[in-house]
């Protein structure tokens, strides 16, 4: 022990006694700091990417049927990956559920989906054609006729646009490009004698614009999305980040569509709105200025050239009070609405904010600002597994949205949908498709044949085939008519039990444990109870199912691990060239220790202690700042400066938690690197004699 005490108080004497020693010592607390604040960022980077999958559409465990012929990706978007169906969710619940750590069990199907929304005269005729129905139905209140002039007159507007387009069409490209019938369509839709003859044959007028006129604005949408089919009360019930921004839930049991914010903002917004806020964002949020930013300047150049979209949505008065208004504000006295747009949307850093408001105030009121609102019922088109299009009208109930992933594109990416719904666009036959089927053939007379006897069927004489007579075809009266119209929109939109969900077809399970810390104990049970049960399941964690996007954390690791091996490396070299030359300045003193009947056990133990103290003493200090650091980022945050780091820091600021790992690492890693950088030092200094400290003397 009193060898050890003297050791030690001759490793203090010199621990500061050689500028090398500060060389050797600055290495070590840069390599500590930077093992401490790596690791706790990395370790806090996959807490936090760990909390945006699993609480928005992963869970903690997914299982899916071990007969897909790929692995299963939640957020692999454009590309679905090739899952075989669990056929009946029913049967795998309970068993999911009998495992102890087992909280919930979420069934789901991830596929993509496309709606396409009319322009806007498609929807100005649609709003004009049912106004015109209500008057034909025996509505013939003062309201209600001033509602269809007011739609005539706006219709009669973006005629006259089109008609403005098609001249500067003709001016700019050869009239041979310009299809002459169209020329005739428009002229004839822009004509007074076409309008005074509207209310005569109303449903004719209508008819002829929307074939012939309709087409030619070319701004309807197609959109694509991704969406989540589900149980929408269990989805609600176990993600508890999730929350309704628009509109409100699907009611319990029903069919219904929650569109993603995101999505709502960024494909469904009017593009002028859309990019204003972008704009907006990036000036009081993230400190960018349109001066600098290339980006900004060219959203500021689009809403300048693209005014059209707004043109077409004001109506005449409307189309007044916006040009009297924008008169007022920009103090011209210009009388073209176009231009007076154009000179409103060239915006800078000093009159945006200005402006920006002023557009929500006085023009966003007259305007639709969404596609689609809550309340609407859209088409949306899928492919089943079939591989032919399904068609299933679906209602949006609303929007929503998960906490603290407001902002992030691969979290806000994905749409909810109810299961019925998912397994009609899946190719599913669902009770209501049975019954809307038979009924069909009860109406119709149709005789459907087995495969295997149609050949028999159609050329042996039976019964199937039959002589056709000339008969005109009332369609209301051949498939029901009003009564098997409501009779179908019944059985659409009745509510589901528990039974008749859970009773059917999903693609995937999300699994929510009640600890999260036993997931890989979880999962061996779990696929114990699917091999015992014969279900047929694959069990992968959250990480895996989320595809690349969950590998990323591992690569992350990789790289932190590759880096720190080595940041190791060096430090060996560097600390051992170092702690080499420091030992041979020393000569003379460990041969006089040598002289004076120091034993070479003695010197190795003195230079091994000497710079493990010295690692030791750095270290702290490294430990101390990188703590202080870490600290520092856990308090403020760390930005997300784009919306692939909103995903990965579950929010719009990483907070960075000091992890007990990378403390302890961090010790571990200094007396790995000092003790084995010292060793053959160490070992050189043994072998100094007295007499080579005599020739050093000399």
């Amino acid at each position: 022990m009193s060898e050890l005490f003297l050791l030690i108080q001759i490793a203090i004497r010199n621990l500061f006694a050689s500028f090398l020693n500060f060389v050797i010592g600055g290495i070590i607390l840069m390599g500590t700091l930077l093992f401490v604040v790596g690791g706790s960022l990395l370790s806090s980077v996959d807490s936090a990417m760990s909390k945006s999958i699993t609480g928005s559409i992963a869970g903690h465990v997914q299982v899916y049927s071990d007969k897909s012929k790929e692995e299963l990706s939640l957020f692999s978007n454009w590309t679905m990956p090739d899952i075989a169906a669990v056929p009946d969710f029913s049967k795998i619940k309970p068993a999911l559920l009998s495992v102890d750590n087992v909280k919930t069990v979420v069934p789901m199907g991830v596929e993509g989906a496309n709606m396409t929304y009319g322009n806007t005269l498609d929807q100005t005729l649609d709003k004009l054609r049912k106004a015109v129905n209500a008057r034909l139905a025996g509505d013939r209140s003062p309201a209600l006729n001033e509602r269809i002039v007011s739609l005539k007159d706006h219709v009669r507007r973006i005629v006259t646009v089109i008609q403005e387009d098609y001249k500067k069409l003709t001016v700019m490209a050869s009239t041979q490009s310009i299809d002459p019938q169209e020329l005739r369509a428009i002229e004839k839709a822009a004509s007074a004698e076409f309008w005074n003859s509207f209310d005569a044959d109303a449903l004719a007028h209508l008819e002829f614009m929307e074939n012939k006129i309709a087409p030619l604005l070319p701004d309807a949408d197609l959109i694509f999305f991704s969406y989540v089919g589900t149980d929408l009360d269990s989805f609600r019930g176990s993600f508890d980040r999730m929350e309704i921004v628009d509109g409100q839930m699907v009611p319990p049991g029903g069919r219904g569509l929650l569109l993603s914010k995101y999505v709502y903002e960024n494909q469904f917004k009017l593009k002028t709105a859309h990019r204003l806020d972008k704009i907006y964002e990036a000036l009081h949020d993230e400190g960018k200025t349109i001066a600098s930013d290339p980006d900004l300047q060219l959203m500021v150049k689009q809403n300048r050239s693209q005014t059209r979209e707004i043109l077409l949505q004001l109506d005449p008065l409307s189309s007044q009070r916006t040009t009297k208004t924008l008169q007022g504000f920009l103090k011209s006295s210009e009388n073209d609405l176009a231009t007076l747009l154009t000179t409103f949307f060239d915006t800078n850093d000093a009159n945006f904010i200005e402006r920006h408001g002023f557009f929500y105030k006085e023009i966003a009121p007259l305007i639709e600002l969404y596609r689609i609102r809550p309340g609407d019922t859209m088409p949306i088109n899928a492919f089943t597994k079939s591989g032919y299009i399904q068609s299933v009208n679906v209602k949006v109930y609303g929007t929503f949205q998960f906490k603290g992933l407001e902002k992030s594109g691969l979290a806000g990416g994905m749409s909810l949908m109810d299961l019925m719904t998912f397994r009609d666009l899946y190719g599913y036959v669902t009770p209501e498709r049975m019954a809307e089927s038979n009924q069909l053939k009860k109406n119709t007379g149709v005789k459907f044949v087995e495969r295997d006897r149609a050949e028999a069927e159609l050329f042996g004489g039976s019964s199937v085939v039959g002589t056709g007579g000339e008969k005109k075809i009332d369609d209301q009266a051949e498939m029901g008519g009003v009564k098997y119209s409501a009779t179908a929109r019944a059985l659409m939109n009745r509510p589901y039990s528990r039974d008749e969900i859970d009773q059917g077809v999903v693609l995937s399970a999300a699994v929510i444990l009640k600890d999260p810390s036993k997931m890989e104990q979880t999962m061996r049970e779990i696929e114990a109870v699917s091999k015992k049960n014969g279900l047929g399941l694959r069990v992968v964690s959250w990480q895996k199912a989320a595809g690349q996007l969950g590998q990323f954390v591992f690569i992350a690791k990789a790289v932190l691990y590759f880096a720190v091996f080595i940041i190791f490396v060096v430090a060996l070299v560097i600390i051992n060239n170092a702690v080499m030359m420091a030992t041979l300045q020393r000569v003379r003193e460990i041969g006089t220790m040598r002289a004076l009947g120091a034993q070479k056990r003695f010197v190795l133990k003195l230079v091994l202690i000497e710079t493990l103290l010295l690692g030791l003493s750095f270290g702290a200090v490294g430990t101390l700042l990188g703590s202080i650091l870490v600290k520092w980022m856990g308090h403020n945050g760390i930005p997300a400066g784009s919306e692939f780091l909103y995903f990965f820091f579950s929010g719009p600021r990483l907070y960075v938690d000091l992890g007990i790992g990378s403390l302890i690492g961090a010790f571990i890693s200094i007396c790995l690197v000092t003790s084995i950088s010292a060793l053959y030092p160490a070992i050189i200094a043994t072998r100094v004699s007295p007499v080579q400290a005599m020739h050093a003397e000399d």
